[in-house]
């Protein structure tokens, strides 16, 4: 069976001033999102789930239903601040709870294993196929994948990022994610701030930028463990329920083990405005060296 994408889609872009998942940044305003598409079909994906709002649906299905390939489903899933609560009550929060509730949206319509991605994000031709194929031949209940970058592969020149810095254990599997924020260039070195202090990072540490390769299997676990996040959060307004979250309370319990699959290709993202330009002139050279059609649309 094929494997599905799941392209995570609901987030506000308050930092950007936008919705900067459909704002085009190819020479015929090309979206990140149709690159990633356009990366996940040659890989051998064959479902494409959009985990969105209601109220950006109308806008999402107008811009990407025309693009879809014959033979190729596009679904779209939902999440909203009382998805999957089950009784619950949020409380005083205003926002949904974080990537691993939005990937639990994607339930209602994956059976098979599957690929998530932040729809901002351009990851690179390369890490598509190499999920795909361990998609495709090595997936299980107990073992899941993450692509790896290169720290200094992932940074903005436009103000300081988290990023999650991978440790892997003896056998290379991933161990824990440490989380460093105001992750930044300082001249040639890359630092991030603890306590209060600015601190050195190897530019070679490989991180997480939320490309992960998971089983179905995995969904029932998300669940029974947003609900206990809700039980104990749900009185903070700004806690979310992040992946690395969930897989790092698997990995301890000994459920899964998790491949660090490497990937050499620079990654894109457009977290501020400024970054626009960068990721335009990126695309540019990418279709000048070949690696993309334009118009990327069929015509």
């Amino acid at each position: 069976m094929k494997p599905s994408l799941v392209i995570l889609a609901a987030g506000m872009g308050s930092r950007y001033g936008g919705l900067k998942q459909i704002d085009g940044v190819g020479p015929h305003d090309e979206t990140i999102i149709e690159y990633s598409i356009h990366d996940a079909l040659k890989a051998g994906f064959d479902q494409i789930v959009f985990v969105i709002r209601h109220d950006i649906e109308a806008a999402f299905k107008d811009r990407f239903e025309p693009l879809r390939p014959e033979g190729v489903r596009f679904s779209y899933v939902f999440q909203e601040l009382d998805s999957f609560l089950d009784g619950r009550t949020a409380g005083s929060r205003t926002k949904p709870w974080g990537t691993a509730h939005a990937v639990l949206a994607a339930s209602e319509v994956v059976h098979e294993p599957f690929a998530v991605i932040n729809a901002d994000d351009y990851y690179g031709r390369d890490a598509f196929a190499q999920l795909a194929d361990w998609l495709e031949t090595e997936c299980t209940p107990h073992h899941f994948a993450m692509v790896g970058y290169r720290l200094a592969n992932t940074l903005s020149e436009y103000g300081t990022v988290s990023r999650g810095v991978c440790v892997l254990d003896e056998e290379g599997f991933l161990a824990r994610v440490d989380e460093r924020t105001q992750v930044g260039w300082q001249g040639k070195e890359i630092h991030y701030m603890e306590n209060g202090a600015s601190r050195v990072l190897d530019s070679q540490s490989v991180v997480s930028m939320n490309f992960w390769g998971f089983h179905p299997s995995v969904f029932p676990v998300i669940r029974e463990r947003f609900h206990r996040f809700v039980d104990e959060r749900a009185s903070d307004p700004k806690a979310e329920f992040f992946i690395p979250l969930l897989i790092q309370e698997m990995m301890d319990k000994g459920d899964v083990r998790v491949s660090v699959l490497p990937c050499h290709d620079r990654w894109y993202g457009v977290t501020y405005k400024e970054d626009k330009p960068l990721v335009q002139n990126a695309f540019r050279t990418m279709i000048e060296q070949g690696i993309y059609p334009s118009p990327l649309r069929p015509t």
